[in-house]
């Protein structure tokens, strides 16, 4: 008897203690709009502060993306979002090519971006959702001169850790416009000719400067 009662106890301790550990990991995660709000003011921070970031230069623009923006992105989602029922047909050779060739296409995006900001500031908008959400969209303004830029993201949470799938840029969310072309693409040309195309792409706009 005695044996028994010692057992249940340490599963009820056992238990008390895993369920506390959960809500310490969770008061500790950072929320998907702080974590917006957080990463775009140090991003528009480091572009204020840095003139060759504002030139166009490459590599300092590069190393920023890099640092303060690709740990919170899964390009693979957004890669297979945006390459749509194709995506289950491609070999694991041809979806890391595909991945590769996205974010560079999109990190060169981005940075072109960066060289035009000047005075703004990011306003996060009010949430919509619940706390046991595991998606999320999370919506800012993105304010300066000039009319304000609406930016939003969709967010997915593994584990205590948020990280973007897509974005929305003045309503037209980036997934679903490429998933469009990249369809066509490969209905004409296959993977291969989506992944030369892509290629071809990042090779054209690659920067002169750095």
């Amino acid at each position: 008897m005695f044996e028994m009662m010692r057992r249940s106890w340490i599963r009820v301790i056992a238990a008390t203690l895993t369920a506390a550990a959960t809500q310490w990991a969770a008061a500790e995660a950072v929320a998907p709009e702080a974590l917006i709000k957080k990463v775009s003011g140090e991003v528009i921070e480091a572009v204020k502060a840095d003139k060759a970031i504002q030139s166009g230069d490459v590599k300092p623009i590069m190393a920023l993306v890099d640092a303060k923006i690709l740990p919170h992105v899964n390009f693979q989602r957004m890669t297979a979002s945006a390459v749509g029922r194709y995506w289950r047909q491609a070999t694991p050779e041809q979806k890391t090519r595909l991945q590769d060739e996205f974010k560079l296409l999109l990190v060169r995006t981005y940075s072109g971006a960066l060289t035009q900001v000047k005075d703004q500031v990011v306003e996060m908008k009010p949430m919509r959702s619940k706390p046991e959400d595991t998606e999320v969209i999370v919506r800012s303004e993105v304010k300066g001169k000039g009319e304000p830029i609406q930016l939003d993201y969709r967010m997915e949470k593994a584990g205590e850790t948020w990280r973007i799938y897509d974005v929305n840029v003045l309503g037209v969310w980036l997934v679903e416009n490429y998933r469009a072309s990249f369809a066509q693409e490969i209905g004409a040309s296959g993977i291969d000719g989506l992944i030369t195309k892509l290629a071809e792409k990042n090779k054209g706009a690659a920067p002169t400067k750095g």
